[in-house]
């Protein structure tokens, strides 16, 4: 089962950062139309666009991504200090009541709105002859698919805490500075920290 578990957090993971890139693209586009735009005198009508669906599709494909690393917002200040197997039961219940209905929801609609969107052959109404958005439109319910089934595994992971009173393990990737770790790496205290605050403000005096 866990190795079940690390696979589909190593696709979610793959697909993430690999659609990541889109940001370079974004990046670039919006200074080159920015460039265009107010120094050549010459902007594009596309470009708006096709910035919307290089955002829209990474935004998209990191949903599922962001599960597998637990990185989505909570709204509970409490959770934190809950014990794993109260989390776990929490989690559980909103994801069966919330979170799977929602997801299926958005796959099943995606489905038919991509549909529709390449039987017309869909494009921009922003300009005339605008770029083809079908293709950007087939993102929705592939999003919804890989949250789906990173959000069966997320299941998994509540009931084993719930059985072993603890979380399985998850890969590694980057995280946000973690203050104690850091501290932990440097091998400073937080009374080495105190000592230097207090010479420093004896110094300033």
């Amino acid at each position: 089962m866990q190795k079940l578990m690390l696979f589909v957090d190593k696709v979610s993971t793959f697909v993430g950062q690999a659609l990541s890139w889109l940001i370079v693209a974004l990046t670039l586009l919006i200074s080159w139309e920015v460039f265009s735009r107010y120094v050549l005198s010459n902007p594009h009508a596309w470009a708006f666009d096709v910035m919307l669906m290089c955002y829209g599709t990474m935004f998209m494909m990191a949903g599922a991504y962001t599960l597998s690393k637990n990185g989505h917002v909570r709204g509970d200040v409490l959770y934190g200090f809950f014990p794993p197997r109260l989390q776990a039961s929490l989690d559980l219940a909103l994801y069966i009541l919330f979170f799977i209905p929602g997801v299926i929801a958005l796959a099943y609609a995606g489905w038919i709105y991509a549909g529709e969107s390449w039987a017309i052959k869909e494009h921009s109404s922003i300009m005339a002859d605008g770029p083809p958005i079908y293709p950007f439109k087939t993102f929705i319910p592939i999003a919804g698919a890989f949250l789906l089934v990173q959000g069966i595994i997320e299941i998994l992971r509540c009931i084993i805490c719930i059985k072993q009173g603890e979380w399985p393990s998850r890969i590694e990737d980057v995280e946000e500075v973690d203050v104690d770790k850091l501290k932990a790496m440097v091998h400073v205290k937080d009374e080495d920290i105190e000592k230097l605050d207090a010479l420093l403000v004896k110094e300033g005096k």
